[in-house]
């Protein structure tokens, strides 16, 4: 099992001091992971999303927080691979010279993106784009393996060229593919590549995603693989606030939770930006856990019938809580079938200071915890 981070750069205040505030929180973090033993620090990669993730060159802030480290992984999660927003040529080139800097230390994700306003951004319709995705994630590995690239392919063209450098790693990083829903688990099973997945459904959900991806990779044509490197692996995403107070660490995680998903649903599916000032401390979950927010992104759907409260994005019983109350659920994360966790507490309103002890937390605590159940 692997324990790792994953980073958006979500922030509610989208001013210069805000940018500044949370690149230096995300770096305090990253620092603080390294020590306390967390497997792989991950960021993503997102352009003009407010608000939601401002994390629009991970390639820069995972080479500094390379240098910063000594140990954890570096891991893009995802890589956008649309031509005129990340070319396979500097994808190539940046990937291997960072793999080389860390000294192997790079995790390697693809993906297409996720938005409209992502996409059109640099002159896409978001819609049209799996192809050139499909094109660029095999093109990409063989410039990691082959001393001259040649390709001439329906959305690039490169000319007889060599390509420096090439990677640390010998063939090259593993690779991974973003899956948001069962299609792209299919490919990533289907293609030999990790799985990056969402993990807001609950345990349940995760087990079912588990399945699909495994059923693919069972059945999978090695002709299809991508890459030189098949990595039979799925990273589930864990939402995360560990706390001494079980309440207060319930409370700080719904609440950034829920400006997480709200941002989200604003970009993906249009209404209104999320509004912290106008919340009441009632309105988050009643009694019962009774979301009061309800929106769909890719697989996961909200929902508003709690009967299995794992089962929805604003499930309250997510790992919030003490420590044994997120041992408790990265269990089921594991028993789901999960290879690794992604804790994510970095949502929007949750304070620098609960972030901090959660990651002390679950580096003192709940990552030993697993480690000696494995001995």
């Amino acid at each position: 099992m692997k324990f790792s981070l994953i980073y958006e750069a979500q922030t509610i205040d989208s001013s210069r001091e805000g940018d500044r505030r949370i690149f230096d929180e995300t770096v305090e973090q990253a620092v603080l992971a390294d020590k306390l033993g967390f497997d792989n620090f991950w960021c993503v990669e997102h352009t003009a999303l407010t608000n939601y993730s401002h994390m629009s060159a991970p390639e820069t802030m995972l080479a500094f927080v390379a240098g910063k480290t000594e140990r954890i992984g570096i891991g893009h999660g995802v890589v956008c691979l649309p031509p005129a927003m990340n070319h396979p040529v500097k994808v190539a080139e940046r990937i291997a010279t960072l793999d080389l800097l860390s000294k192997g230390r790079v995790h390697f994700g693809v993906g297409k993106g996720g938005t409209q306003q992502e996409a059109g951004t640099f002159g896409y319709d978001l819609a049209t784009l799996q192809p050139q995705i499909d094109e660029a994630m095999y093109l990409i590995p063989k410039m990691f393996v082959q001393d001259e690239i040649e390709h001439n392919g329906d959305f690039v063209k490169i000319p007889k060229r060599p390509i420096h450098p090439k990677p640390y790693q010998d063939p090259h990083p593993p690779m991974y593919l973003a899956c948001t829903n069962t299609e792209s688990l299919k490919n990533a099973g289907g293609r030999g590549m990790g799985a990056l997945v969402l993990g807001f459904g609950g345990p349940e959900e995760i087990a079912k995603k588990v399945a699909v991806y495994h059923e693919a990779w069972d059945n999978r044509d090695e002709k299809n693989q991508v890459g030189f490197r098949p990595n039979r692996h799925i990273a589930a995403l864990c939402p995360a606030i560990v706390l001494d107070d079980n309440e207060k660490a319930r409370h700080i995680g719904i609440r950034g939770q829920r400006y997480f998903m709200e941002s989200l649903a604003y970009w993906y599916a249009g209404g209104e930006r999320p509004d912290p000032e106008k919340w009441k401390d009632d309105t988050f979950v009643d009694g019962n856990g009774q979301a009061v927010i309800k929106s769909r992104f890719a697989s996961e759907e909200v929902k508003v019938d709690f009967s299995d409260p794992t089962m929805a994005m604003m499930n309250p019983n997510h790992a919030y809580g003490t420590v044994s109350d997120c041992i408790g659920y990265v269990q089921r994360l594991i028993d789901a079938g999960a290879d690794e966790i992604l804790f994510i507490c970095q949502m929007g309103t949750v304070p620098q200071w609960a972030q901090l002890e959660t990651l002390k937390n679950i580096g003192e605590h709940v990552i030993p915890y697993f480690r000696k159940q494995k001995d």
